[in-house]
C-alpha cells in the first residue's frame, strides 16, 4: 500500500491523483477508483470528489498480470536477415511489442515464431533495439543475440546509425530544409502525449522538403535522436502537424489509417563485420494513393 497526504493540491480527485501518483494515467486512476484500490480518508470516493488539504490517500497496488508472450505464425516482410540481425518492414497498424491492451498479434509475437531473439530487453521486448509507433510503417532493426543487441544499441546512443522517414504534413513549408532542436518530455497536460518541455530530453530532427502541394508538404525527416513521437511532436511544434495524426494533428485531415509517416531508410554497422548496411522500403500503398490523389487535386498552380 502507498499512502500520501494532500497538502497544496486541490480540485477533482482523479486529476489530483495523476500528480500524486504520476506512474498511473488518468484512465488507470479512474479504474483503480472504481475497483476500490484508492481510498480517501479510508473511504471510497468517485473521481469528481473535491480534494481538500489534509485528505489522506491510500493506494493498494493492483496485482501485476504477467504477460505470456507466445510465438505467432504471422507473415513478416523481411528485408534482410543473417545470424545476428533481422530487418523487417513493419506494416501500419501493428504494435511492435506486447503491453497491456496489446498482449498478442505484435511484431515480437511474429518474430519469436520466426527466429531466436536477444534477451537483453526481457520477456516482452526481446530483440527490440528501437521502436516505431503502431500506426507508423517501415523499417525496424532487430537483434537476434545479445552481442548484436549491444552493438546496435550503442550505435543508437552514439548517433552513428541512419534513420530516415517520409512524412506528409499539413501546410506548405517555406524552407527547403531545416533542423528542429526542441527538448521532449511527457506533456504536463495530457499523459498520453509528448510535448516540447523545457528541461526535457534533447531531441533533434533534420527535415528536407521533397514536394510541396497547395495545402500539404512531403518531407523526409532524419532522426539524430529517437524520442517517443519525436517527428510527430517536432513537426507540430513548427506548425506543420502530420496528416492523419489522431494525437497531434487537426481533426480535419485526409483519410487514412493514422499518421502518414513511414520509416523509409535504415542504416547501421553490422555488429559482427562492421560493414555499414543501408536498407530502403517503398511507401505503403495507402501512402502512394494519397500522394497520387494530391498530384491531381492539390498541385501548386
Amino acid at each position: 500500500m502507498v499512502e500520501a497526504t494532500i497538502t497544496t493540491q486541490t480540485g477533482r480527485l482523479d486529476k489530483v491523483l495523476t500528480t500524486v501518483f504520476p506512474q498511473y494515467s488518468r484512465s488507470q486512476i479512474q479504474q483503480l477508483l472504481e475497483q476500490g484500490n484508492i481510498l480517501v480518508n479510508e473511504t471510497q470516493q468517485k473521481g469528481k470528489y473535491k480534494v481538500k488539504a489534509g485528505d489522506k490517500i491510500s493506494l493498494t497496488e493492483p496485482e501485476i498480470k504477467e504477460l505470456a508472450v507466445e510465438p505467432e505464425n504471422i507473415a513478416l516482410d523481411i528485408v534482410y536477415e543473417d545470424d545476428d540481425v533481422i530487418v523487417v518492414d513493419k506494416p501500419q497498424g501493428m504494435v511492435v511489442h506486447p503491453a497491456p491492451g496489446h498482449e498478442d498479434h505484435t511484431l515480437v509475437n511474429a518474430l519469436l515464431y520466426h527466429c531466436p531473439l536477444s534477451t537483453i530487453n526481457g520477456t516482452y521486448r526481446p530483440g527490440i533495439v528501437h521502436r516505431i509507433d503502431k500506426d507508423t510503417s517501415g523499417l525496424l532493426m532487430v537483434a537476434k543475440n545479445d552481442q548484436a543487441h549491444r552493438s546496435l544499441a550503442k550505435q543508437l546512443k552514439d548517433k552513428t546509425n541512419l534513420r530516415e522517414y517520409i512524412a506528409l504534413v499539413h501546410g506548405r513549408i517555406k524552407e527547403d530544409s531545416g533542423t528542429i532542436k526542441a527538448p521532449l518530455a511527457r506533456s504536463p497536460k495530457d499523459r498520453k502525449k509528448q510535448a516540447v518541455v523545457s528541461g526535457g530530453r534533447d531531441a533533434v530532427t533534420h527535415f528536407k522538403v521533397l514536394k510541396r502541394y497547395q495545402d500539404y508538404t512531403l518531407v523526409s525527416c532524419r532522426l539524430e535522436t529517437g524520442r517517443t513521437h519525436q517527428i510527430r511532436v517536432h513537426m507540430k511544434y513548427i506548425g506543420h502537424p502530420l496528416v492523419g495524426d489522431p494525437l497531434y494533428g487537426p481533426k480535419k485531415t485526409l483519410k487514412g489509417k493514422g499518421q502518414f509517416l513511414h520509416a523509409a531508410k535504415l542504416g547501421f554497422a553490422h555488429p559482427k563485420t562492421g560493414e555499414f548496411l543501408t536498407f530502403e522500403a517503398p511507401l505503403p500503398e495507402i501512402f502512394e494513393k494519397q500522394l497520387a490523389y494530391l498530384d491531381k487535386t492539390n498541385e501548386i498552380k
